[in-house]
């Protein structure tokens, strides 16, 4: 069976790819940023989204961003490999890859095995 980590990255994944497809990079990139913060411990995970994340930033014209995406690519998936990585990171090239973040409450419960929200961005909730 899966586990709770690995459902919600295929979630955010899914919901990325579904709003890049309606032309809504910024939103994407969000889905792809909580999916980073899931998946980086995985190698194949983690260059996913790094990928995904390089289309979204030709897509965008930056061409710097893109750059820097292809090296994490390289780079994220060496550290994924040998167990390195800057936890909480969201693996956007505007934050330095090797920088550790908090990780979003809802994520971390998530990566617990924990959580009634998988694949929802704290702005897609229902709110009260």
């Amino acid at each position: 069976m899966q586990s709770l980590r690995k459902l919600a990255f295929v979630a955010e994944i899914s919901q990325a790819k579904g709003l890049l497809v309606e032309g809504r990079r910024e939103a994407a990139f969000i889905h792809l940023q909580r999916a980073h913060v899931l998946g980086q411990l995985e190698v194949l995970l983690h260059v996913q989204v790094h990928w995904l994340m390089f289309k979204v930033e030709v897509s965008r014209r930056r061409v710097w961003a893109a750059v820097g995406q292809l090296l994490r690519i390289v780079l994220g998936g060496l550290g994924s490999a040998v167990g390195v990585v800057p936890v909480g990171n969201t693996g956007g090239s505007d934050i330095s890859m090797f920088k550790r973040l908090p990780i979003a409450p809802d994520l971390q419960d998530l990566a617990d095995g924990r959580g009634a929200h998988v694949g929802q961005a704290e702005q897609d909730k229902p709110q009260p």
